[in-house]
């Protein structure tokens, strides 16, 4: 049974899962725009979103989880308080979209753009 478990598995354990969730939410803040399969774009949409959310807030306290949910990566945190944050202050979420574009050449997995709005 699976109760109280949220989420979709992606074909993996908890900790790859993760680790996968935070490398394409790095890469989404860096490129603000990723091609990946639907089911990837569904599962890191609310942890991009969080992490603009901290952006918004600027204060230190922030700033670290972000850090922490990036990986540590500096220059990413930089870049999402600096630029991203700032560009988003006067919305209140919906900070991304996902765009489906039909299925992949070698295995027909359905792909998605997710692209921060």
């Amino acid at each position: 049974m699976r109760h109280r478990k949220k989420g979709r598995k992606i074909g993996s354990d908890a900790s790859h899962r993760n680790a996968i969730l935070k490398g394409l939410a790095g890469e989404i803040i860096r490129h603000e725009k990723v091609t990946t399969t639907e089911v990837k774009a569904k599962e890191v949409k609310p942890v991009v979103e969080h992490v603009i959310t901290l952006a918004k807030r600027g204060d230190l306290h922030a700033r670290r989880q972000a850090l922490s949910t990036l990986n540590g990566d500096r220059e990413l945190v930089h870049k999402l308080f600096a630029e991203i944050g700032p560009r988003f202050s006067d919305r209140d979420g919906g900070y991304t979209r996902i765009l489906k574009v039909g299925p992949r050449q070698g295995d027909a997995a359905p792909m998605a753009i997710i692209e921060l709005v």
